[in-house]
């Protein structure tokens, strides 16, 4: 199966990226105890992923990350719609650099896949310190040099 990456609404692209960001999130998946099935990350703008929010979920409020979860058995996938302009906001208001913030959210929509919820503190806590945990797990390089104008 494939973990892929497109592009829509918006020019962002992690180019030179993509084989490793797919390893280090098949890593995450494995040790969930899941295989990875197909997987799309799909970068957009605020205003592309605030209509998907309307129209699919009827939310009216600009997010990060919506994700679709098509996940059968023990076969992991699903579709991580990632708004580049929100986590470039998210990554100023936190003080954190553009790409942990990135992978961040990227592994959010995966740990979302594999179970994990955030709508309450305790499991907001579990699903951040997953973050975490995968966070510390990357390669030091590991998109430091994508471009996210």
């Amino acid at each position: 199966m494939a973990i892929a990456f497109h592009s829509e609404d918006t020019t962002f692209d992690i180019a030179g990226h993509k084989r490793a960001v797919a390893a280090w999130v098949r890593a995450a998946v494995a040790e969930e105890g899941f295989r990875t099935g197909d997987i799309h990350v799909i970068f957009c703008s605020d205003a592309y992923l605030l209509e998907m929010n309307r129209r699919y979920l009827q939310h009216d409020y600009y997010t990060d990350i919506i994700t679709f979860d098509y996940t059968a058995d023990s076969v992991l996938s699903g579709d991580l719609f990632i708004s580049v302009d929100t986590v470039r906001a998210n990554a100023e208001q936190f003080g954190v650099v553009f790409h942990v913030e990135l992978l961040r959210v990227i592994v959010h929509g995966i740990m979302h896949l594999a179970g994990y919820k955030d709508k309450t503190e305790t499991d907001a806590a579990k699903m951040r310190e997953r973050e975490n945990h995968y966070l510390n797990k990357r390669p030091d390089d590991l998109l430091t040099h994508v471009k996210h104008s």
